[in-house]
Order: structure tokens, then sequence, then C-alpha cells
């Protein structure tokens, strides 16, 4: 699967929580990795305070992924 394909995917945690959809993606350019999923666009980060905040309530990191399909499902104890 290309990153790609994530953008757009909802986020649901196993429990069957909805938590949004991939706006933006954060990469490890040491490992060539995806790091994390966000929930907002990291352009839209700089528009505003509290940067570090709200990156951390909309972020998802990928280690955490379960499994992509038409969605992609998450632990809830990956959301902290």
């Amino acid at each position: 699967m290309l990153a790609s394909d994530l953008y757009g995917k909802e986020i649901i945690t196993n429990s069957g929580n909805k938590l949004g959809y991939v706006e933006d993606m954060i990469f490890n350019m040491e490992e060539g990795s995806i790091d994390s999923l966000t929930l907002i666009k990291l352009s839209d980060l700089s528009k505003g305070e509290n940067i570090g905040e709200k990156l951390r309530k909309n972020t998802v990191k990928y280690s955490r992924v379960k499994s992509v399909s038409e969605s992609i499902i998450v632990g809830m104890e990956h959301l902290k």
C-alpha cells in the first residue's frame, strides 16, 4: 500500500469509536516510514496557538495501527 492511499481514510478505534479522517502524515525520514497519521492538516497548525497540544490531540502513531482496509483500525490505549 502506498502512503498516499491512506489520505482520507477514516480512523476507528478497535472498540468502534470514530476518531476522524487522515488529513496528513508525519514521516520518519531516517527510516523511510510513516511515524504518525494526523486528523488535521499540518499546514493548519501554523495558523494558531497551542500547536503542540493540537498536534498531540490529533495524532495517531502509525506503529499502533492494527489494520488498514476501507478504514484504519487502532487501539484505544494508543491515543494518549
